[in-house]
């Protein structure tokens, strides 16, 4: 019985933030930083909810719209959009990623005992994507399973992303240096 009550005493810390009016959630442990939103570079023969990539201090970072990848109508860049930059694993391997955010709200106390199964039906997520749904007083959060969301699929298009970006660096360091002859 002891052993119980405390796992239902442990608490987890997640960051809370907005997407088109719904609340979501993600541990904070995969949460790197947060940062003003910024411009994004597009880059060609992406899916549709990657947008494009940033440079955070010298460091080439997909960004992903979660409203698009959940098919929820975006709601545009306001002065409250930021991007969570979050750590995924897959496979042993961790990547950093940003993720577009309305705004973010605020970094809460879960127990186990505070989060429930995510209901099979209501949610505009697939509910692979989600770890549980967070009681917020009368309130809940959608939990995400941010490997999930990330999955990869998606970590194949990060690597590809990266990979163009380098070849893009290492042509503008070559034009920028001698000209060939054709």
């Amino acid at each position: 019985m002891e052993i119980k009550e405390k796992e239902e005493t442990l608490q987890q810390q997640y960051l809370t933030f907005f997407l088109a009016d719904e609340e979501y959630a993600i541990n904070i442990q995969r949460v790197k930083e947060i940062i003003e939103y910024t411009t994004v570079t597009k880059v060609p023969k992406v899916p549709e909810w990657i947008p494009g990539v940033i440079n955070l201090r010298g460091n080439v970072v997909p960004v992903v719209d979660l409203a698009a990848r959940f098919g929820i109508e975006s709601r545009g860049v306001t002065k409250t959009t930021c991007i969570v930059i979050v750590e995924v694993e897959q496979e042993a391997e961790r990547t950093v990623m940003g993720v577009i955010a309305d705004a973010v709200n605020q970094v809460i106390d879960l127990a186990a005992k505070d989060i429930e199964e995510p209901p099979a039906f209501g949610t505009r997520v697939r509910l692979e994507y989600l770890f549980g749904m967070g009681k917020l007083g009368k309130k809940f959060a959608l939990i995400l399973d941010i490997d999930s969301v990330l999955s990869n699929t998606e970590l194949l298009t990060v690597s590809t992303l990266q990979a163009a970006s380098g070849e893009a660096r290492t042509a503008e360091e070559i034009g920028s240096g001698e000209r060939k002859e054709a």
